[in-house]
């Protein structure tokens, strides 16, 4: 069969653009998953409900359309997805499934669906094991390549989001599981807070050695690197909710450890956000850079969600109002940034899909 010719100037047809659109879909795009259902989760606990189920419903429809859109990616554009995974720029991004699968899991528990979330947390320990070693094998140790650290950056920081994910949804599950469970469920809430404070500091080093050793352009340091505040937030989080949990052997012999180390990390997390707003300006107002949608910005939202949702959590888990204060006031800012993106994004979809294209 011979391929259908197209002239220059003939209509792109729905379908086609389309079939681009999946090809080319980010695998990171499971951060507007993670941005939506964090947001969600913080407007739950301040009490604010009918905004919480809007971005709840946002957070459940994403997840699906991602995943079967990932799937049919898988089917057809197979190749296009191994090349993700052999580059180091964007398999980190596969992460951004387990983290979305756990946010949402996490939210649906607190609307009374704890089912939902065990289902949830299952498939996402599962991803967690096999991704944790496929991707950093197949990005990073397995390229022939090297140096190796000139394409770290900061969507491998999502590792540790994913990582920290798992220990926050095991800690949310185990006030709602059997007693013959929650033993099980702290042992890998604090694996997972353990392994992802290591693979924090092990990236930490990665990308600062690239941002030190190699030139940086204005290019070069894109939202992604915000993912640098939200991981340690959500170890934060993770951490207020393992001090939270009943007693069992692995909580009780690191509960002071965690609750320690949880005020260290919001510290670290609330220095960074000024260094990351620099960065920011230094891009786009000092370099004008212009500033677009694309989808590594849900990179950015999820941070501000998270960072307002570990605050509120761990002011209340250690008594410290003054936390839980930035956290609430932090939330907004996190909703407002939530709304102009999604809204970017609508734009982005009609001018990509839905608004007549020509052919070049």
């Amino acid at each position: 069969m011979t391929a259908a010719v197209h002239a220059p100037g003939s209509p792109v047809s729905f379908a086609s653009r389309v079939a681009e659109a999946v090809q080319t879909l980010t695998p990171g795009y499971f951060a507007l998953t993670m941005a939506s259902g964090i947001i969600s989760v913080g407007l739950e606990l301040e009490g604010i409900h009918w905004l919480s189920a809007a971005l709840l419903v946002v957070c459940a429809v994403s997840y699906a359309v991602i995943l079967v859109l990932s799937l049919v990616r898988l089917v057809r554009f197979r190749e296009a997805m191994r090349h993700d995974f052999m580059d180091p720029g964007r398999a980190f991004g596969f992460f951004t499934f387990i983290a979305g699968t756990d946010v949402l899991g996490v939210r649906l528990g607190m609307a009374g669906w704890p089912s939902a979330t065990a289902v949830l947390l299952a498939v996402a320990v599962l991803a967690w094991v096999v991704l944790g070693y496929v991707v950093p094998w197949t990005a990073v140790l397995g390229r022939d390549e090297r140096p190796v650290v000139k394409d770290a950056n900061g969507t491998w920081f999502i590792w540790v989001v994913a990582s920290q994910s798992v220990a926050v949804a095991s800690a949310s599950l185990e006030p709602l599981a059997g007693s013959e469970w929650r033993a099980a469920l702290a042992l890998v809430a604090v694996v997972a807070w353990s392994v992802g404070l290591i693979l924090y500091a092990a990236v930490g080093i990665f990308v600062s050695l690239r941002l030190m050793t190699y030139p940086i352009r204005p290019e070069d340091l894109r939202p992604q690197y915000f993912v640098a505040m939200g991981a340690m937030a959500i170890s934060v989080l993770a951490g207020a909710r393992i001090v939270e949990m009943a007693g069992a052997p692995m909580v009780d012999a690191t509960r002071g450890l965690v609750a320690g180390s949880s005020v260290v990390f919001w510290s670290f997390a609330s220095w960074l956000f000024p260094v990351l707003l620099a960065a920011g300006w230094w891009r786009h107002i000092i370099h004008r850079v212009p500033l677009a949608y694309e989808p590594g910005l849900w990179s950015v939202i999820f941070p501000l969600g998270m960072y307002a949702v570990a605050g509120i959590y761990l002011g209340r888990a250690d008594s410290l109002p003054i936390v839980a204060f930035i956290g609430r006031a932090e939330l907004w800012v996190a909703v407002a940034a939530f709304l102009a993106t999604f809204g970017g994004m609508l734009w982005h979809l009609w001018a990509t899909l839905v608004r007549p294209r020509v052919r070049d």
